[in-house]
């Protein structure tokens, strides 16, 4: 009889879907897949429209969500080589999360950076911390 398979919980250091929400946490995931979801594209168009992104990270990115399933690679036999990425079915279900968390962002970034400045203010101006007077030792 079949063990029955535990239930997924990614709080679990255990559990194989916290590498999932690993790679799906890195910084150019989340881009590269809202990226595809416009269509397929080329590295460099992806490189592109994703600024800041350098060629070796964008390949291991896009090598990550391949071996996960989420982007397949087509490779055209011409001369120069072509290649072209485009979401599955899968990826496509993720690209519509990664669109939410984008426009988020995008709409809450004026009031997260102000608080980000307000607790680094705040930081600069926290006395520093004293040690109790019993923990001082006496040099007698």
């Amino acid at each position: 009889m079949p063990k029955p398979h535990p239930v997924p919980n990614v709080f679990s250091s255990a559990c194989p879907s916290r590498r999932v929400m690993v790679v799906l946490a890195e910084k150019w995931t989340l881009l590269v897949v809202a990226t595809l979801a416009e269509g397929p594209k080329r590295t460099a168009e992806i490189r592109r429209c994703v600024d800041g992104v350098s060629e070796k990270m964008l390949i291991q990115t896009l090598r990550k969500l391949e071996a996960f399933g989420l982007v397949s690679r087509k490779s055209y036999p011409e001369v120069p080589p072509r290649v072209e990425y485009r979401l599955t079915a899968l990826g496509r279900s993720l690209s519509r999360l990664a669109g939410l968390f984008a426009r988020w962002a995008e709409r809450n970034v004026v009031s997260l950076l102000k608080s980000e400045k307000d607790a680094s203010w705040a930081a600069t101006r926290a006395p520093s911390p004293r040690l109790p007077s019993s923990s001082v030792r006496n040099p007698d």
